[in-house]
């Protein structure tokens, strides 16, 4: 049962809390883009934010809001690797011990991303409601205070300071397209960018396979989604099906709901790096996979977020080297 949206207010202080600790960071045109969409299109370069993804700004908000007596207990999530990587960041800079538990469908460059950042890593199962169990567990044993990757108020205000800068960046914004999984990122930015600009659309861009938040939104409930091997692999994972906010915001607040499939990341991901010489995550390119598609329609400039660059390098080499890389036969 949801306890209310997200407000802007509750975004602006978010802004406050964390503007020591996060990056603005820039929005970028794309020339081959806008010839393609016949609009103006800008590419907000999220990936280059401090720990290479948007996760950094709701666990820096999350981390800033806990009691002396949670920050000695420490904290504890679930992650596909880029929430965790940014909640060891944020937890290391606050001398708060941290404990990321994972599926084993994370790749290892996520995981050596976290335990860089001084965090503990326990790998459990093979989906990240098997890795929550863990979670729950260290709660109810240790007394660790649990920072959800999304379903959270916190963190989805610090996720919405990114839609605050958008809408200074790009006065004149027609259409936001936003990387979907569990909503924490696309319910922020739509409840900052439509207080601001109530008639800019939204659209939230996933993959065909293991689309959890498409799957519920269809179903009109939270639903258990299976987990699956994808190269947008950080929009992987469930939403809860004890879902508080992001269900329900994301139904009143997101316009449409674009799938891509596994060889539309691809070239998302290749396009990204020869034409706009960014190096992007599958999950952080799918807005750009989407306007290759054809998918996205829009009669203002329009705004792709590239929300993360924490790909395995192999990986991207061989993607951009044009091979037809199948994750899913590689996992099995």
């Amino acid at each position: 049962m949801s306890d209310g949206f997200v407000t802007l207010a509750e975004i602006e202080k978010a802004r406050t809390a964390i503007g020591e600790t996060v990056r603005r960071t820039f929005v970028d045109g794309s020339p081959s883009l806008t010839e393609m969409a016949g609009v103006p299109v800008h590419l907000k370069l999220e990936h280059q934010q401090i720990t290479g993804s948007f996760k950094l700004r709701g666990a820096s908000n999350a981390i800033a809001q806990l009691t002396d007596a949670e920050k000695a207990r420490g904290v504890v999530g679930v992650s596909t690797g880029n929430h965790g990587r940014g909640l060891a960041y944020a937890a290391r800079a606050a001398g708060v011990r941290c404990i990321i538990c994972m599926s084993k469908l994370v790749p290892q460059a996520k995981i050596d991303g976290i335990m860089a950042q001084g965090a503990e890593v326990r790998i459990v199962g093979r989906s990240q409601d098997e890795a929550q169990e863990e979670v729950d567990r260290l709660v109810a044993d240790e007394g660790m205070t649990m920072i959800p990757p999304f379903d959270h108020r916190a963190i989805i205000a610090g996720q919405g300071t990114l839609g605050l800068e958008l809408v200074e960046q790009v006065p004149d914004l027609g259409t936001v397209l936003v990387p979907l999984s569990g909503g924490g990122l696309i319910c922020g930015v739509a409840a900052a960018v439509k207080a601001k600009k109530p008639g800019a659309k939204i659209v939230g861009i996933s993959m065909e396979r293991g689309a959890a938040m498409h799957a519920c939104l269809r179903a009109g409930r939270p639903v258990a989604v299976e987990e699956l091997p994808t190269l947008a692999d950080s929009l992987g994972g469930g939403i809860g099906l004890d879902n508080r906010h992001t269900f329900a915001m994301t139904r009143a607040l997101v316009d449409d709901v674009v799938l891509l499939d596994e060889a539309e990341i691809a070239r998302a991901i290749r396009h990204a790096y020869r034409q706009e010489r960014q190096i992007v995550e599958g999950s952080g390119a799918v807005g750009i996979g989407a306007l290759l598609a054809g998918t996205v329609n829009s009669s203002g400039p329009v705004v792709a977020i590239l929300s993360g660059g924490n790909i395995d390098m192999d990986q991207h080499a061989r993607i951009v080297a044009g091979e037809d890389v199948d994750v899913a036969r590689e996992a099995a």
